[in-house]
């Protein structure tokens, strides 16, 4: 069988794909009305934030509902005119993934090792679609992490799925809100780690603090522009 040969100054090309965290009204949701020709994977009832933007949607009510949605992300003709795939939000998949494993066992240990390897499952499989970007939103949480470190991390259902969550991501960021000296809301993206927050980014491309828009960032890790 012959090798085929991938160089990685062609990775970008495959589609960048980011994990961004925040609290309640930080504007996870209207993120997704920055990515390129974005569709929405909606397991939220978070859409009246972006009712004015004209954004298509997929409703995932139950865990069927995002198989299918899987399905026609990586199977559908109709998929060509979306370039984002955005899971709004990881946090409430994985609740929904673990209300039906513990349905159907009374096991509550095994429900979440099910609900685990599930996740994981899930995560890879819309973190590889081939040629698309994709944006997972997640709830923020404040805890102890595998190295025994407090700090704000992505938040999802179980200790072990929150402490490994970070893992499948090149690129994970959290959405922080301040106000200016007029009282405005301000949003920004932190990009890198430290004391407080869980974040990186390996493209190099970024700086610490980021706009929030993800089009813009795309652009920029994908070309390769080095942050200040």
């Amino acid at each position: 069988m012959a090798i085929k040969i991938f160089n990685t100054k062609d990775y970008a090309l495959n589609g960048i794909k980011i994990l961004v965290y925040g609290a309640p009204g930080a504007g996870k949701t209207r993120l997704c009305a920055t990515a390129p020709n974005p569709i929405i994977l909606s397991a939220e009832s978070g859409l009246l934030s972006v009712r004015d933007m004209n954004l298509d949607y997929i409703p995932i009510a139950t865990i069927d509902d995002l198989y299918e949605a899987y399905d026609f992300c990586t199977g559908s003709e109709e998929m060509e005119k979306y370039d984002t795939i955005c899971l709004d939000s990881v946090s409430e998949i994985a609740e929904q993934v673990l209300s039906n494993e513990k349905s159907a066992s009374k096991d509550g240990r095994m429900a979440y090792g099910n609900l685990n390897e599930r996740m994981n499952l899930l995560l890879r499989c819309f973190r590889d679609i081939p040629g698309k970007n994709v944006y997972f939103s997640a709830k923020m949480e404040y805890d102890k992490g595998a190295d025994g470190v407090a700090m704000f991390r992505p938040s999802l259902p179980g200790k072990s799925l929150t402490q490994g969550i970070g893992y499948f991501f090149d690129e994970e960021f959290v959405l922080l809100t301040e106000k200016d000296k007029e009282g405005n809301v301000v949003r920004k993206l932190q990009t890198t780690g430290d004391s407080y927050y869980e974040a990186k980014d390996r493209s190099g491309s970024l700086s610490f603090y980021e706009a929030p828009n993800l089009g813009n960032i795309i652009n920029k890790i994908a070309g390769g522009k080095s942050g200040n």
